[in-house]
């Protein structure tokens, strides 16, 4: 049997203790869910806006990439790819959300000056190419967006367990620890009181 049961003084004050520990652990458990599913929310209509931006800006760039494959012709087009740089200034980063570390995706936009020759090239390859530097961009947006989200996602399932098992387990096994050790405390101050009277008659009656 658990020592911190018996009916003591001094184990209902470690189980008042306990419970308001635990009660108090239940609103910061509470409070911090609420505040991530506020941020998860924030960055769920993110998303969406990204997604449909993403959505136009393929289309655009597509069709630019259409006309350029018909206006310089498909090999053209492909060989003037190769000169454009692989892209190697990503950068990440994290910032703190009630414990959650949010990612930060920083990246060089770099010069907007294109590594092919003007005079060999039409202005239609510009428009693709600027149509997809935007696609580029919404695309880094766009995974630090749902990979916070996922995190997010993740330590409110944490959040809401550990808050459960507070309101369901902790908080009510206190509740009853507490309500037990007093009720026997009581009954015994009650047997205690009769005792006396009863000493106290005799001791009269002598």
């Amino acid at each position: 049997m658990d020592p911190n049961t018996f009916p003591t003084k001094g184990n209902l004050i470690l189980a008042k203790n306990s419970l308001a520990l635990s009660r108090q652990g239940f609103e910061l458990m509470d409070k911090k869910r609420n505040i991530l599913i506020r941020e998860l929310m924030g960055l769920i209509d993110q998303a969406k806006e990204i997604q449909s931006q993403i959505d136009v800006t393929f289309r655009t760039a597509y069709a630019a990439l259409q006309s350029a494959n018909m206006v310089l012709g498909i090999n053209m087009v492909a060989q003037i790819s190769f000169s454009v740089p692989v892209e190697t200034s990503i950068r990440i980063k994290t910032r703190s959300v009630m414990g959650t570390e949010i990612p930060l995706v920083e990246y060089d936009k770099g010069s907007s000056v294109p590594t092919y020759a003007y005079y060999g090239t039409k202005s239609v390859l510009d428009e693709a190419k600027a149509a997809f530097e935007r696609v580029k961009e919404l695309t880094i947006r766009l995974s630090m967006v749902e990979n916070a989200a996922y995190r997010l996602a993740v330590n409110i399932k944490k959040t809401q367990k550990r808050a459960n098992a507070l309101k369901n387990i902790t908080i009510p096994k206190f509740e009853a620890l507490s309500k037990d050790i007093q009720n026997a405390l009581e009954e015994k101050e009650r047997e205690e009181f009769t005792r006396l009277k009863v000493i106290k008659r005799m001791q009269g009656k002598g």
